[in-house]
């Protein structure tokens, strides 16, 4: 018996055909790595393949996608950085989509209730999952705000927020909800509301290497040479056996939870809901700093003070001197469901025993993270200028490339670095659940068995991440009165408009789909043995946005050419 379905066109030409179509789709800026949603029509019962963009933010895994996603960023940090007005954030309606979603999400937690009462753990372990993806889906159809619990959490532990005695104190005032910086009157009579770049570092762990920022002025390095900046060199200790490895894994552990409280600080200082669109990113000796667009402006010299007087305390066991290697770590006991010496088969201390420790009025926090001394830059950037083209530019630079691949190691002695660097990591704990724990003599919160020292699966233990575990791109709520799903949402009315003043009618694959109720989208996985062909996909997705394109480009000279009044009335 023969199949009707037509031979894919990539066994027949399979590796030139497939080579070219990445290559074109690179070129004209389409989707490498399109997923594909099977769309069914519920009046007709049609069922066809409709590729979309897969999205990604890394340039490694697709540059089409991730060149759009940075572009989109530069747009909404541009978008707030000089607002003269406050901004204004809309609720919208929940689209029909959301309502469903919703509902669905209701019948989840029910169903979820019911399990729980009746003691069917492999149920509620189920409906979690599915609970987690009914969020998932909200969250990306643009929905704000968190999930609601499935179980009561814990008490919060609570401690004094008296400041420590080696941080200067900072002044308090009560935030007002205004967010717009101040205004400047030139003698001619020009107003001016500049803006400010802001970058924050790390401390120093050890001298390291440093390029002579001149060429035309030299200057040595501590070692006694002139160093340039790609001389394999540059940001690697001048002694590894002296640099602190391990604060500074620790330091780009906790750095989101500095960062936070850095904006909580100038807040309470300024008086004023100082916004801000913030990326982090590595320096070349592999420590964290931040970038930041700050509206309005500051004084320089309050900016230093806030930036001195920020820290975090990590209230955490003390984790200094490992108790057990990863060779020989504890076992687990399945008698009495815990960890317990390899050798004694006494029980380790649990988590909440030992946090008890940090609760002594006496106890010292288990680390501090703070901002280097001097490791601020600050600069006052007017709107519209080149200078905040090039900041924009500059604060965007890495978002495509992971942390690891901001500076490659190109030489020995970078190599060398990053993976001592990588070592103290891997051994380092990363969060209350850290299977590294063990390694100390204390069990993880919620410990299960199967637990690897060494072997964590958490963000901060992958090599891409150098440890930073937070988000890389950081926006402050009032930054632009509109989060990333309506800025894309913006861009593409944009777009829409401009086909529209000329009359043009782009196809769409739910044109006659208005509520969004007519079509159900089903997504179909990258190892579904149903997968449509790669080949036939980006095929598709090269005729798409080549079509796209002439259609927007033939627009755009066509609304140039009408007359003003016309393209109003359009």
């Amino acid at each position: 018996m023969t199949s009707t379905e037509p031979e894919p066109i990539s066994k027949i030409l399979p590796a030139t055909l497939e080579q070219m179509a990445e290559d074109t789709a690179e070129q004209l800026g389409a989707c490498l790595r399109p997923m594909v949603l099977k769309r069914i029509d519920r009046h007709t019962g049609e069922v066809i393949h409709v590729p979309v963009p897969c999205g990604a933010t890394q340039s490694a895994v697709c540059p089409a996608c991730a060149d759009k996603a940075r572009r989109l960023r530069v747009h909404q940090a541009r978008e707030g950085w000089h607002l003269t007005a406050e901004p204004t954030i809309e609720t919208r309606e929940p689209t029909a989509q959301q309502r469903a979603a919703l509902a669905q999400l209701a019948d989840l937690t029910e169903a979820r209730a019911l399990a729980v009462g009746l003691g069917d753990e492999r149920a509620v372990a189920e409906i979690d999952g599915e609970i987690e993806a009914a969020h998932a889906l909200l969250q990306a159809d643009g929905l704000r705000g968190e999930k609601t619990p499935t179980e009561d959490k814990k008490p919060r532990t609570v401690r004094s927020t008296r400041r420590r005695q080696d941080a200067p104190d900072l002044p308090r005032k009560r935030v007002q909800d205004t967010t717009t910086g101040r205004r400047f009157t030139a003698p001619d009579g020009t107003v001016y509301q500049p803006s400010t770049f802001l970058t924050l570092t790390l401390d120093s762990y050890g001298p390291v290497h440093t390029a002579s920022k001149k060429p035309e002025h030299p200057q040595r390095c501590r070692c006694g040479r002139v160093h340039h900046k790609d001389d394999g060199i540059v940001g690697t200790p001048l002694d590894p056996s002296r640099y602190d490895y391990r604060r500074a894994a620790r330091d780009a552990i906790h750095f989101g939870k500095l960062v936070d409280r850095f904006w909580q600080n100038l807040r309470r200082t300024v008086g004023w809901n100082v916004q801000y669109f913030a990326t982090v990113e590595p320096q070349k000796r592999l420590a964290m700093h931040l970038h930041a667009a700050v509206r309005g402006t500051i004084p320089r010299k309050l900016l230093r003070q806030v930036a001195a007087a920020t820290y975090h305390q990590v209230w955490w066991p003390v984790h200094d001197v490992p108790v057990y290697s990863p060779e020989h770590p504890p076992r687990w006991d399945p008698d009495t469901e815990s960890y317990v010496d390899p050798g004694t088969g006494e029980g380790l201390r649990t988590w909440d025993d030992a946090l008890e420790d940090t609760l002594d009025p006496d106890a010292e926090p288990a680390h501090v993270v703070r901002f280097g001394t001097g490791g601020i830059d600050i600069q006052g950037v007017n709107a519209g200028t080149d200078k905040a083209n090039r900041c924009l530019g500059y604060l965007v630079k890495y978002l495509t490339k992971d942390l690891d691949a901001c500076h490659q190691p190109g030489s020995d002695p970078e190599r060398r670095h990053l993976d001592r660097l990588a070592e103290a990591l891997r051994l380092e704990p990363c969060s209350e659940s850290c299977a590294n724990w063990l390694l100390y003599g204390i069990q993880p919160a919620e410990a299960t068995q199967g637990l690897i020292p060494g072997a964590c699966k958490g963000k901060a233990h992958r090599p891409a991440t150098l440890g930073y575990r937070g988000r890389r791109c950081l926006v402050s709520r009032k930054w632009s009165g509109r989060n990333l799903t309506e800025h894309r949402q913006q861009r593409r009315d944009h777009v829409m408009r401009v086909l529209g003043a000329v009359g043009a009618r782009p196809e769409l694959d739910t044109a006659d789909d208005p509520d969004g109720t007519r079509y159900q989208w089903v997504p179909i996985p990258r190892d579904d043995p149903k997968q449509p062909d790669r080949t036939q996909l980006l095929l598709h997705s090269i005729a798409q946005q080549r079509r796209w394109k002439q259609q927007y480009e033939q627009a755009r000279q066509a609304a140039d050419e009408l007359p003003a009044t016309d393209q109003t009335a359009a």
